[in-house]
């Protein structure tokens, strides 16, 4: 048994598994493939053409006409159109530009197509369909089939009557009419008996007033004030009968107010970075690396207004291998992210951040902070040829990243955003920038606001601009019924859109605010500059009523901007983030607070004062911004410049009508409330040894300023004790309420 074992040769070696890779036939889903594709069709069609015009002529040329014309007749015309355009529509698509598809006008001009093939030949080869399928001009051996098929089956008359509803609806489809809109233009045609001359008929639809733009505004004259004229006066009233509608103005002004000028806006300076400071620095980065056994190379220097990246190539390390050859070996990107403290040190910076790799370039991203940072203002973005290009009414100017090139983004394909970070880093900076962004690039009847500010002092600026809806709203009690209007309007919305057969708030301005200008609606934009405020005080409501308007608004032109201070898990819940694709992270406290808005570390490293992580709806990975800046006095500025213009436009709070009836707190009906929070507070007060304000709110479910005069009440009872030090519980001293 042993000299057997003995004679068995040694171990043999495992034959090692096939590489599982792509399959052959992989390369023809390519982008190289499918752009040859493209390529091919388009020449394909220009060599239709040349041969089909007679300008050029071959074997192969004519016998591809021929079968053309076989198989489509008169046809073949469309189809070596459609076949450049399919390839155009290829090449369109591996260029970074979406196609916007509608099945509408697809189906419709196929209809047609085929409709009209076959009604060639039903109409001219019923005698002797085989002559005109050998002309090469009929319906060719696609309509002689269709209208045989048809023929022998339903008869001719029927047959022809079925093609041309047929070819009726392909152009219909292809035209994107629908029924409302032929019943609108059979409404619109003059009656055969003129019953009058057309005298009444300028009165029934007054012409709209002219859209001019005047280089310089003139302040109203006193006599063309709409004000003065005292029967408008009482109609507003009437308005709030329906809560679901935006409130029209009570007066619109004869002109087209013109938007304000960029120079009502600051202009920022440029501190760049020395090429001394970036060559120390770029050196620093080498040697520390290396005296870790990591060489590398910096490729490219990018200089930001608040940091400066600094591009780097790993380099090679040999290593010996199994069979004691040295070897060159990749160093990993891993290995450069773990040195982040080291280069920090190393550098004398605050903070660092390590972007590795830098998504689309291969290179890896150390960004160090400047030693003074440029201020980004926010006429310096919206100057730039990328908000110029950006065609949408809800451009927004975000800022200036690494490298300074200005950031844009629309808000209407966010289509909702929100915002988080610690206190002082720049949240309710970004939303008073975005607001003034919108309101210099959009009229009062075309946008409109609705302001949350519970801390009661970062949206007062934009009080009495022509663009809010009622004012900045910061009570507590009343936020919850305005988020409800704001789901209500939403919802009416809707019902207005079945009604005109529009899909979403431009079809329905095209359709209904092109014969009536009134009935236009506008867009809104829901600003809340605090969201842990409302979810502490109800927050199953405040969280239901966002997500559902998160869900469904976008159709209808509402968007939401979400500010929060406090980035935890019981305040932006699974089912808000699920609903807020976009995000804007300024510095956080820790890495779990950046993982609760980004679902990735990174803005623990921030530095504040506007500098933060933009991670857009279609990106996986963020950008680092530093934002636009906007001063009060520019905010001022653009306020001022609006009420010159419309000094009388009125936009009372369309919500109004949703509050519960206002009155003083000595009233009953607030006092019975009072009474009931305090019995409820004293029943709590028999289970426990300390309590305190915060777990009151909790507990009761109501606002913080609510639970601290039930504190005071408590104390007046002799039932808690005095306030302790440190912010610590109050000592329950007991005694019975009353009952």
């Amino acid at each position: 048994m042993s000299a057997r074992r003995q004679a068995t040769p040694p171990s043999r070696k495992k034959p090692q598994p096939r590489p599982s890779g792509p399959p052959w036939w992989s390369w023809l889903t390519g982008p190289i493939a499918q752009q040859t594709l493209a390529v091919g069709l388009i020449l394909l069609s220009i060599l239709t053409a040349l041969t089909l015009l007679r300008i050029t002529s071959g074997r192969w040329s004519d016998a591809w006409l021929r079968a053309l014309q076989f198989l489509f007749g008169w046809g073949c015309i469309p189809v070596t159109f459609a076949i450049g355009w399919s390839g155009i529509l290829i090449l369109q698509h591996h260029l970074d530009r979406p196609i916007a598809w509608r099945w509408r006008p697809v189906v419709g001009l196929e209809l047609l197509f085929f409709g009209l093939l076959a009604l060639t030949h039903l109409l001219l080869g019923r005698r002797d369909p085989w002559a005109l399928l050998q002309s090469g001009w009929g319906g060719g051996i696609v309509g002689w089939a269709l209208a045989h098929i048809l023929t022998l089956y339903l008869g001719p008359l029927v047959a022809g009557l079925l093609l041309a509803a047929v070819s009726l609806a392909g152009m219909g489809l292809a035209l994107d009419l629908t029924l409302n809109d032929v019943r609108e233009w059979l409404s619109r045609r003059p009656s055969p008996a003129p019953a009058r001359p057309p005298a009444p008929r300028p009165t029934a639809r007054p012409a709209p007033p002219p859209v001019s733009r005047p280089s310089a505004v003139p302040p109203p004259a006193p006599e063309e004030r709409p004000v003065s004229a005292p029967p408008p006066a009482p109609t507003p009233p009437a308005a709030p009968a329906r809560t679901g509608e935006v409130p029209t103005p009570v007066s619109r002004p004869a002109a087209q107010p013109v938007l304000p000028p960029l120079d009502l806006l600051d202009e920022g300076e440029e501190i760049g970075l020395p090429d001394e400071e970036v060559r120390r620095k770029s050196r620093i980065i080498v040697e520390t690396l290396a005296q870790f056994g990591l060489p590398v190379q910096v490729v490219e220097v990018r200089r930001g207004p608040a940091v400066t990246q600094f591009g780097i190539a790993p380099g090679f390390t040999e290593r010996a291998g199994p069979d004691g050859q040295r070897r060159p070996h990749k160093v990993r990107v891993s290995q450069i992210a773990a040195l982040a403290d080291d280069l920090a040190l190393a550098l004398a910076a605050p903070s660092l951040r390590v972007e590795a790799p830098v998504p689309g370039r291969s290179v890896v991203g150390i960004e160090v902070p400047n030693d003074r940072v440029s201020l980004v203002t926010l006429r310096a973005v919206m100057e730039s040829d990328a908000f110029a290009a950006m065609d949408s009414p809800l451009a927004i100017a975000l800022g200036e990243d690494v490298a300074g090139t200005p950031i844009v983004a629309d808000l209407g394909t966010m289509p909702h955003l929100l915002i988080a970070g610690t206190t002082g880093s720049g949240k309710s900076v970004c939303i008073k920038a975005l607001a003034t962004c919108l309101a210099m690039t959009n009229r009062p009847d075309e946008l409109r606001f609705v302001m949350i500010d519970p801390k009661m002092v970062e949206l007062a600026h934009f009080k009495g601009l022509p663009h809010l809806l009622g004012r900045p709203e910061a009570e507590l009690e009343r936020i919850p019924r305005v988020l409800r209007w704001v789901a209500h309007e939403m919802d009416e919305r809707y019902r207005k859109f079945a009604a005109a057969g529009a899909r979403h708030i431009d079809d329905y301005n095209e359709k209904v605010g092109g014969r009536d200008p009134a009935q236009r609606l506008p867009r809104i934009v829901v600003l809340i500059d605090e969201l842990a405020d409302l979810m502490m005080l109800a927050p199953e409501e405040t969280e239901r009523t966002i997500c559902r308007i998160a869900q469904m608004a976008r159709a209808t032109g509402i968007h939401l901007v979400v500010a929060t201070q406090r980035p935890s898990v019981d305040v932006v819940t699974g089912l808000i983030k699920a609903n807020f694709p976009a995000r804007i992270s300024f510095a956080t406290a820790s890495q779990v607070d950046s993982r609760v808005i980004l679902d990735m570390p990174g803005a623990e490293t921030l530095l504040g004062k506007g500098d933060m992580l933009y991670l857009a709806a279609d990106a996986g990975h963020p950008v680092r911004l530093q934002g636009g800046y906007v001063s009060e006095a520019e905010i001022q500025r653009v306020v001022d410049f609006w009420r010159q213009q419309l000094p009388f436009w009125v936009a009372e709070a369309p919500w109004e009508s949703m509050m519960p009836a206002a009155g003083p707190l000595s009233s009953p009906s607030l006092q019975d409330e009072e009474e009931d929070l305090l019995r409820q507070a004293i029943a709590l007060l028999r289970t426990r040894e300390t309590i305190s304000t915060s777990y009151l709110q909790r507990r009761l479910r109501i606002a913080y300023p609510t639970a601290a005069r039930l504190m005071e009440r408590l104390e007046e009872m002799g039932l808690v004790g005095p306030p302790e030090p440190a912010g610590r519980p109050r000592r329950v001293i007991g005694g019975e309420g009353p009952d």
